[in-house]
């Protein structure tokens, strides 16, 4: 396994690629630029490229004031799978977390990506609900770290 380069989206480049990432693997949400640019304000992203290959990314929604609960999201496009780059990813946007002060730490898996879903359970999450957004057709599950 090589090591991956992280940056975190600082200009349209960047952002593009994250959202790149994203809407390669949430195809029943696409996001567009302007919608990114809002996500970067209020959690923290990161793009990985292996040189200069984009490989993945990475979501942390920080705790709120009314909880120590944190998201954890990391997405690797499907050629880059199997690499050990999710290791990476989910381990930085975990200790990510938790220096924000995370004590409970949740996922959120579009239900079609069975490799995010194995990744996850493999990782110690557990299902705790699935749900349909208005106007989609496949389910979102989410899990909290057991």
């Amino acid at each position: 396994m090589s090591d991956l380069r992280f940056q975190q989206p600082d200009d349209d480049v960047t952002l593009r690629d994250w959202q790149h990432v994203h809407n390669a693997i949430i195809p029943t949400h696409l996001l567009s630029l302007d919608e990114v640019r809002e996500r970067a304000q209020r959690n923290y992203l990161e793009v990985a490229y292996h040189g200069d290959l984009l490989v993945g990314c990475s979501t942390v929604r920080p705790p709120s004031d009314e909880t120590a609960t944190a998201t954890v999201i990391a997405r690797v496009l499907p050629a880059h799978r199997g690499q050990g780059f999710g290791e990476q990813l989910y381990g930085r946007a975990l200790n990510r977390a938790r220096e924000l002060g995370a004590n409970v730490i949740e996922t959120v898996v579009l239900s079609s990506n069975e490799d995010g879903l194995r990744f996850a359970y493999q990782h110690g999450f557990v299902e705790t609900e699935r749900y349909l957004l208005p106007g989609e057709t496949i389910a979102w599950i989410d899990l909290r770290l057991s």
